[in-house]
């Protein structure tokens, strides 16, 4: 399979095919991340998200946001309000902001009103008053999707797209080592991947000292602080969108009645080291 490596939205990617992509589809694929990036980052002072922060109005909706928002919608259903895409200001207070300064400026919750905020119905997206979206539940894994469905598109049956470790495969399966979350040299277990997608989450990735311990990037909406008790996730299912979403909800109560409504298989280890699995679970965890 040949394999091509680069940098986009702050994280490396790998994409394998059978054959070399010609640098006419090299271009298809960085045009799609871009615009996914353009539309949804709120690291980019040019991005539809934080020109709607900056004067709340209505837009045509981007291609994305039916899909991604209404499984927002679930996701904050599952867990009574902690996953929720209104959180950007949140994380932007603790440090994880634009120019990631990594400066904590203390807790700020989400707008529990946000449905109410934001609303994504008959072709427009409508934000009612400031507020900054982030769609890091899930986005990274909508946007895996996206691109492997433009290399199918492009007559690549086989395809692998890894963004970071999210990845999404068609083909003959790959056995994936789950990198344990206090020792990244080391793995708690292993998935087999084939004609699927795994996404993974861990507190270890994107932390930085607070003024009240440590911090991540995983945040409870609700209060605007770090989750304390869940240190990695990995999700398993066809779609990496919905993979992602699980391995976000996982961290929160209400993690594991979402993937089982979507039919995720999951791992999650506890930051006092147990770790956990779904029923019927094919992913193989180390004694």
């Amino acid at each position: 399979m040949d394999v091509w490596r680069f940098e986009a939205i702050g994280t490396a990617w790998e994409i394998g095919t059978t054959r070399l992509l010609p640098a006419g589809e090299r271009d298809v694929v960085r045009d799609v991340i871009d615009d996914f990036d353009h539309t949804w980052s709120r690291f980019r002072d040019d991005s539809l998200v934080t020109a709607l922060a900056a004067q709340p109005q209505e837009v045509p909706a981007p291609p994305d946001a039916a899909a991604m928002l209404d499984l927002y919608r679930a996701l904050a259903e599952a867990t009574d309000g902690a996953v929720q895409p209104l959180v950007g200001d949140s994380l932007a207070a603790r440090g994880y902001d634009a120019g990631y300064s990594l400066r904590d400026r203390g807790p700020l919750p989400a707008p529990a009103d946000w449905t109410e905020r934001l609303a994504w119905d008959d072709g427009a997206l409508v934000l009612h008053g400031p507020a900054l979206i982030d769609v890091g539940a899930l986005g990274k894994g909508r946007l895996v999707d996206v691109v492997h469905a433009v290399l199918g598109s492009l007559g690549h049956a086989e395809r692998l797209v890894d963004a970071g470790g999210d990845l999404r495969l068609s083909g003959a399966p790959i056995r994936v080592g789950l990198e344990h979350p206090f020792d990244p040299t080391r793995a708690i277990g292993v998935a087999e991947v084939g004609d699927a997608a795994l996404c993974g989450s861990a507190v270890n990735r994107r932390a930085w000292p607070g003024e009240h311990g440590g911090l991540h990037h995983v945040l409870d909406a609700r209060t605007g602080e770090p989750v304390r008790t869940i240190a990695a996730t990995w999700a398993l299912t066809d779609e990496a969108m919905i993979a992602d979403a699980a391995a976000t909800a996982l961290f929160f109560d209400g993690g594991a009645a979402f993937a089982a409504r979507f039919g995720v298989e999951w791992v999650r280890m506890t930051t006092a080291g147990v770790v956990e699995w779904s029923a019927g679970s094919r992913m193989e965890v180390f004694a």
